[in-house]
């Protein structure tokens, strides 16, 4: 089972030789641990593991003659695909990924509504995403009749209070009571800035993370090298 945040950060607490809120309020320390979170959960999801992958069937469509893609969820923070949500009633429609001001997307938008089996539908992601907002997803050419979607994509992380579970794979645990002193003895120094040595053990705990933790899987792994513009050939 994974570990409350108000563990670790009463873990910290015993380190910091402080049991109870005084120089550092419980507020304080949580704070730094989420500033964790985040900082390992950037690196977690560039090892392309899918440990924050999220297969969305309930919400997203595309309604006729639209542009934009509705219902997308507001902790989007990267787009892995798009599909029709029942494939066998659009067995030839493919969501491609391609930028807005491209030439094919740019002679999609000019195109009159049409029905979306057998097409190739561009999509882009823009605007800022999670976790500030839902990103919009443009979509061309226009389809003449609405169509209910898959996406599948990276989450954000979720608000984190004292009383949730530590949201980060690998073991991580060490390394955020790590990070959490390294932060919180800033208090004690006079530049300010974080422990050193408490930053060197977050440092490797991370690392022994992103080791552990990749790959997910090794059962008759493939490793294949894919050719540039190969989508286009």
């Amino acid at each position: 089972m994974a570990t409350l945040l108000s563990t670790i950060r009463d873990d910290v607490r015993t380190t910091l030789v402080e049991a109870s809120a005084s120089f550092w309020s419980d507020a304080e320390l949580l704070r730094y641990l989420i500033l964790g979170c985040e900082d390992l959960w950037k690196a977690v999801i560039d090892t392309y593991e899918d440990y924050f992958l999220t297969i969305d069937e309930t919400n997203v469509s595309l309604a006729a003659s639209a542009t934009s893609l509705s219902g997308v969820p507001a902790d989007v923070f990267r787009v892995k695909g798009i599909e029709a949500r029942t494939l066998t009633e659009n067995t030839s429609t493919i969501f491609v990924p391609k930028d807005f001001t491209h030439p094919d997307f740019v002679r999609a938008r000019q195109m009159s509504a049409t029905d979306a089996d057998g097409r190739i539908l561009y999509y882009d992601v823009i605007q800022s995403g999670a976790p500030t907002a839902a990103p919009t997803i443009r979509v061309a050419p226009p389809i003449s009749a609405s169509m209910l979607l898959r996406l599948i994509y990276v989450h954000t992380l979720p608000a984190l209070t004292a009383s949730s579970a530590n949201p980060i794979p690998g073991h991580s645990d060490n390394a955020l009571r790590a990070w959490g002193i390294a932060q919180a003895r800033a208090k004690e120094r006079e530049d300010r800035s974080p422990d050193p040595e408490w930053l060197a053990v977050y440092s490797s705990e991370k690392q022994g993370i992103l080791t552990a933790i990749t790959p997910r899987q090794e059962d008759d792994r493939e490793e294949v090298a894919r050719a540039l513009f190969e989508t286009e050939w």
